[in-house]
């Protein structure tokens, strides 16, 4: 077996373990702030929620998934993989680093020394890529903290970089007017190293039981304990960092965590009503009941208009959210295809990006937000506090609903378009967003023909955004606009019309060009 050529952690340098059976007195509190109302722990209370308009109009986010696994740059999984005896991470951990009693995950924590991480830099690439909220993951399913929690000497406060990541990250979101998030993928940390338990490694040593979790079967129920300590968690992010969305990954949706949830939402959202900040919850799946918290969809996307404001969480990567080596990186157009594409089904785009363990955004993901950036600079305004139209798109190009899905999205084409529409006191605007350049120079927008009836107002003004005024003409099938020779932006093209206030009289032809 190959000498890991990493320096492992030291037994003797770990922090004292913290006591979290006594939660009585910490339960209390939170029960207390729930009672204060507005809100109850109860769907019928929480279904009174609304997600706030900064949320609406916000449109893209920025999701940061890193933490140890980027030490290993084997993907954002490999605590549980490299303990399953039949997954590839399993021999490719004895072949690097040894075998897993000698070397196990806890050992890749002193090398994560993240001595490049600037969050000032961070932040401020984030704001050039048109990000209105950024979402750092807390705590992953590593159990591993990002921040300065009381609950555990497991985070990086006390290991590793010894600093609290989390809290200068929302500092400097702070300076750049963002708006803080957080992620919490603490739910799954119930089971998720239960491999290291089914054969000689350090997940069965004692000493680190408190990092490794129970590392119970997933078939388990989580205990009164673990379901206590999760909730708690979360309310010591929220009350200290104040995050204004509080992202969940999938494994609440199981039944025990059913009353625990409720307390939560409550507990958060009395917080923010205190606070004076509108605040979000996402979730996966049925974790929450409908109306209570906005809908979130990994890797995915609707079929339709959805009445509610949802979410679509994507990352830049195609295989992995955290670092690894050999990224398959999606490219530009698939990205701003995805973001249009969620908006203009009432959606957000929360797009992922992974850094490297010395805290280094890399080069591609770098160029890609820079892309991002540069495209929202030129349409941004039909992006940002738009809302959808009356249908969302046309296009011979099928998008399938679902999750787990954007692998294997077709590429968009120049016939694929998606509509997003706004209103000002200047008037009404309605978007057409081309999401590829037409080879002949036109592009044609079938659903604004004058035989669809959907405009419903003359065309009293028409441009394209970032070119200006253009040469246009709408007959029965399709209005068609002649594009100007050099193209405003890298993807695509997008045509504004204002629409005159008075609606089209019903048996009048009109042909404006």
């Amino acid at each position: 077996m190959a000498a890991s050529p990493l320096e492992p952690l030291d037994p003797a340098s770990l922090p004292p373990r913290v006591d979290v059976s006594d939660n009585a007195a910490a339960l209390a509190a939170v029960q207390a702030v729930v009672d204060a109302g507005p809100y109850s722990a109860t769907w019928e209370s929480l279904g009174a929620y609304e997600p706030p308009r900064w949320y609406r109009d916000a449109k893209f986010g920025i999701f940061v998934h890193w933490g140890i696994p980027s030490v290993p740059a084997q993907g954002e999984w490999y605590s549980r993989t490299m303990y399953l005896e039949a997954d590839g991470a399993f021999a490719h951990h004895r072949e690097t680093y040894g075998p897993h009693d000698e070397f196990g995950y806890k050992d890749f924590i002193p090398s994560f020394t993240m001595e490049r991480y600037d969050p000032a830099e961070w932040a401020e690439l984030f704001r050039r890529a048109g990000a209105q909220f950024v979402v750092p993951v807390a705590e992953h399913h590593d159990g591993f903290t990002m921040y300065d929690t009381a609950r555990s000497r497991w985070s990086a406060t006390q290991m590793g970089p010894r600093r609290d990541v989390f809290g200068d990250l929302m500092t400097a979101v702070d300076d750049t007017w963002m708006v803080r998030g957080a992620s919490s993928h603490r739910a799954e940390h119930w089971f998720f190293m239960n491999g290291g338990m089914r054969f000689d490694s350090d997940v069965r040593d004692a000493r680190f039981s408190d990092f490794y979790g129970p590392a119970q079967r997933e078939e388990t129920a989580p205990n009164e304990l673990f379901l206590e300590d999760w909730l708690l968690r979360t309310v010591e992010i929220i009350d200290r960092y104040r995050p204004q969305v509080l992202w969940f990954d999938w494994w609440l949706e199981q039944p025990a965590f059913e009353p625990y949830i409720r307390q939560l939402a409550a507990y958060y959202y009395n917080r923010g009503h205190e606070w004076g900040r509108g605040v979000v919850i996402n979730y996966k799946w049925t974790a929450f009941a409908e109306g209570s918290a906005v809908y979130d969809i990994e890797r995915g996307a609707m079929s339709g208009i959805r009445p509610d404001v949802w979410q679509n969480d994507t990352s830049v990567g195609k295989t992995s959210w955290g670092w690894i080596e050999d990224h398959d990186y999606k490219t530009l157009d698939d990205l701003v295809g995805e973001l249009v594409d969620v908006v203009a089904k009432n959606g957000n785009l929360l797009l992922n990006i992974g850094p490297k363990a010395d805290g280094t955004i890399a080069e591609p993901e770098r160029a890609l937000l820079e892309g991002i950036g540069d495209w929202l600079t030129v349409n941004g305004e039909a992006i940002f506090g738009s809302r959808p139209w009356l249908i969302p798109g046309e296009g011979p190009t099928e998008v399938v609903a679902g999750s787990m899905i954007d692998d294997g999205f077709a590429p968009f084409t120049s016939a694929d378009v998606r509509f997003t529409t706004r209103t000002d006191v200047t008037g009404d605007y309605v978007y057409a967003v081309v999401l590829r350049w037409p080879e002949d120079g036109v592009a044609t927008i079938r659903s604004w023909g004058r035989g669809s009836g959907l405009l419903g107002h003359r065309i009293a003004e028409l441009t394209v955004l970032g070119a200006g005024a253009v040469e246009w003409s709408q007959d029965v099938d399709a209005l068609r606009v002649t594009l100007p020779e050099t193209a405003p932006s890298e993807v695509g093209v997008i045509v504004k019309v204002w629409l005159a206030p008075e609606p089209v009289p019903a048996r009048k032809d009109f042909l404006h060009g």
